[in-house]
C-alpha cells in the first residue's frame, strides 16, 4: 500500500504528472502549469472535433485524471465542432493563452498529438487522424504502425 494509502489514486497521479512533464520537456518550457494547460486544452479541441464514438474511444484509452479533465464540461450535443479546420482548431489553443502566447501553436499541438502516439494504442490512434481533416492530420506526427502496443 502506498504512503497515502490509495495506490489507485496515487498511480494517477503519478501518470498524470509523467504525461504533463513528457508535454513539458518536449516544448522545453521548464513551466508544469502551462503545460497542463496545453494538454487540458488540445484534449478539449480534439475531444470537440470527433465524432462522439470516437471521442469516447479516445477517452477509454487515457489514464484516470487526464480522462477526468478531457471530459470536463462534454456537452456532446453542443461542443461537437461542425466546421472542422485547422485554423479553428489553432485559435482555440491560441484563445487559451492569451495571457502568454504561444510561439508556435502548431509546434506545441505537435507535441501533444505525439505524446498521445506514444500512450495511446496505435490503432486508436489511426482511427482518430483519420476521422481528422487532413490539415489537422498534418500536424499529428507520422503514423505509428497498427501491430506495435502503446507504451505505458
Amino acid at each position: 500500500m502506498s504512503a497515502v494509502g490509495l495506490e489507485g489514486i496515487d498511480h494517477a497521479v503519478q501518470q498524470t504528472h509523467i504525461w504533463i512533464n513528457e508535454v513539458d520537456k518536449k516544448l522545453g518550457w521548464e513551466n508544469k502549469p502551462r503545460a497542463y494547460r496545453l494538454l487540458k486544452t488540445v484534449l478539449h479541441v480534439l475531444r470537440d472535433h470527433l465524432q462522439v464514438n470516437e471521442a469516447a474511444d479516445l477517452g477509454a484509452q487515457l489514464p484516470t485524471l487526464i480522462r477526468g479533465v478531457y471530459y470536463d464540461q462534454w456537452r456532446p450535443a453542443t461542443t461537437l465542432v461542425k466546421e472542422r479546420h485547422v485554423e479553428s482548431f489553432l485559435a482555440r489553443i491560441d484563445d487559451a493563452f492569451k495571457p502568454d502566447p504561444i510561439d508556435n501553436t502548431s509546434e506545441a499541438v505537435t507535441a501533444v498529438f505525439g505524446l498521445l502516439s506514444e500512450k495511446i494504442s496505435p490503432g486508436e490512434i489511426a482511427d482518430v487522424r483519420h476521422s481528422l481533416p487532413a490539415a489537422l492530420r498534418a500536424l499529428w506526427p507520422a503514423e505509428v504502425s497498427v501491430d506495435s502496443p502503446a507504451r505505458p
